[in-house]
């Protein structure tokens, strides 16, 4: 299926958009939009520069900074407008939720020098910080102003800062919805 039908899912519950809400569709997926379509046709001829130019147009509007080169799975939901900054080489699964003031970036020395990897079904609050080379297992709840430079195992939650571990079955149950 279409990574970007994916993503209108997760926003409406279908995988089409009306008239209307394609006219008033939300940063973020105005945003995803150009993302997949940038992503897929960056490097070929004409358009892949036209996408590549309407991607930095929309990244100044919308304070949101995650290059074409990041691999992003299906159902990508930027839940509010706000800054939100992602390394290019960081990877993040299906079903995940972002909000803003979200950083997540590299470590340039040390042992966890890198990016992160985020599997899927991974909700991650408002002002988190996620850096390093760590492993974010399925099913994670990262709580909003939460520090994260250690790996998480699946079925967690994250809290603090410094981050605190709290294992929990479904810990996303009833934060990610509609999935794919």
């Amino acid at each position: 299926m279409n990574y970007y039908k994916c993503d209108v899912y997760r926003y409406y519950g279908r995988k089409s958009e009306s008239f209307g809400q394609k006219i008033c569709r939300p940063d973020g997926l105005r945003y995803m939009r150009i993302f997949r379509k940038c992503s897929k046709n960056s490097n070929e001829g004409v358009m892949g520069i036209v996408y590549r130019f309407r991607l930095k147009r929309l990244q100044k509007k919308t304070f949101i900074q995650i290059p074409r080169n990041t691999k992003i799975g299906k159902g990508f939901y930027i839940g509010h407008n706000g800054r939100i900054i992602v390394n290019e080489k960081t990877v993040i699964g299906d079903n995940c939720n972002i909000a803003t003031g979200v950083v997540i970036g590299q470590e340039n020395r040390g042992k966890r020098k890198g990016c992160p990897t985020i599997g899927d079904s991974v909700w991650i609050g408002a002002n988190a910080a996620i850096v390093g080379k760590i492993k974010i297992g399925n099913d994670v709840l990262i709580a909003p102003l939460t520090y994260v430079n250690f790996d998480v195992p699946s079925h967690s939650i994250v809290v603090g800062n410094p981050g605190r571990i709290i294992p929990r079955e479904n810990a996303t149950e009833g934060y990610i919805n509609r999935t794919v």
